[in-house]
C-alpha cells in the first residue's frame, strides 16, 4: 500500500540552532555515526573527488523566500549526527522535461503546500545521473550538513526523520527500473556519504531518534519501505541488496 504522506515531518522538534556560519561548497566534512555509536573521523576529501554531479540549490534554481513567512523561517535547521540512509522515489507525476523545473514544484510542494518549510529530502538524482542538493543545511559545511558535519533534519520517513538521510531519485518507479545514469549516481552518492559517515553499507543500526526516543533496528541502507507500509522507492528496494554490495565495495577500495 503505497503511504499517502511518505514525507511526513517527524511530530517533534528540536530547539532551533544558533544561526550557521559561512559555508564551503558541497560535501566536504566529514560527519559522525557508526552502527551503534557516534564515531569521529579523520577529514575527508571535497566533493569535487567524487565520481557524481551535485548541483547546488542555487544552481537548480530554489526560491530561498519560500522557506520564510512573515519574514520567519519556517522550519530553522536542526542537525543531529547521521545514523542512516534511505533510498526514495518521488512518484511525482510531473511530464515535465526538465528536471531541475521538477525538483522545483517538489520544493515548493513540500515548503508551500506540505508546511515542511522546505524540501524534504536531501537529495535528488535526475534520470541523467545529476544529483540536487536537497534540503537547505546552512551556509558552511557541506550539502545536508552542518559545519560539524552533523545532518540537517529532513522530512521524508514520518517520525524517523533526525538523523535519516533521505534520498529520492526523481519519477515514478514502481513498475520501472531507474534509468542506468541514476543507479550509478545513486551508488556513487550513498557510498560518499557511507565512506564521510564511518558506516556499514551492508550493515544494520539501532536507530534512535534523539527527539522523541522512537527506536527500531534497520538497514544502513534501507527504502522507505524499511520505515513504513508504502510503495517507496519502487523497483529500487528488490535491488537494495545488490547497491549495497556495490557501495561496500567502493568504500573498501
Amino acid at each position: 500500500m503505497t503511504d499517502p504522506d511518505p514525507r511526513a515531518a517527524d511530530p517533534q522538534r528540536a530547539d532551533p540552532r544558533p544561526s550557521p556560519v559561512p559555508r564551503r561548497v558541497f560535501l566536504g566534512a566529514l560527519g559522525a555515526a557508526a552502527a551503534l555509536s557516534v564515531v569521529a573521523g579523520p577529514p575527508s576529501a571535497a566533493a569535487d573527488s567524487a565520481a557524481y554531479t551535485l548541483l547546488s540549490r542555487a544552481a537548480w534554481g530554489a526560491d530561498e523566500t519560500l522557506r520564510y513567512a512573515d519574514g520567519t523561517e519556517i522550519w530553522p535547521p536542526e542537525y543531529y549526527p547521521l545514523q542512516t540512509l534511505t533510498v526514495h522515489h518521488t512518484d511525482d507525476g510531473s511530464s515535465d522535461p526538465d528536471p531541475a523545473a521538477v525538483v522545483r514544484a517538489i520544493y515548493r510542494n513540500d515548503t508551500v503546500g506540505k508546511g515542511y518549510g522546505d524540501i524534504g529530502y536531501h537529495f535528488l538524482i535526475d534520470r541523467n545521473g545529476l544529483v540536487y542538493e536537497g534540503r537547505w543545511s546552512g551556509t558552511d559545511g557541506t550539502a545536508a550538513h552542518d559545519p560539524a558535519g552533523r545532518l540537517v533534519t529532513g522530512a521524508h520517513v514520518q517520525s524517523y526523520n533526525t538523523g535519516n538521510i533521505g534520498i529520492a531519485l526523481l519519477g515514478t518507479l514502481t513498475t520501472t527500473p531507474p534509468s542506468s545514469a541514476a543507479r550509478t549516481a545513486l551508488v556513487q552518492l550513498l557510498a560518499d556519504l557511507a565512506a564521510r559517515h564511518a558506516l556499514t553499507p551492508t550493515g544494520k543500526v539501532l536507530y534512535l531518534n534523539p527527539v522523541s526516543g522512537v527506536s527500531r533496528v534497520a538497514p544502513v541502507i534501507g527504502g522507505h519501505r524499511n520505515w513504513a507500509d508504502t510503495d517507496c522507492p519502487g523497483t529500487v528496494f528488490t535491488d537494495l541488496p545488490a547497491i549495497r554490495r556495490e557501495v561496500a565495495a567502493i568504500v573498501s577500495g
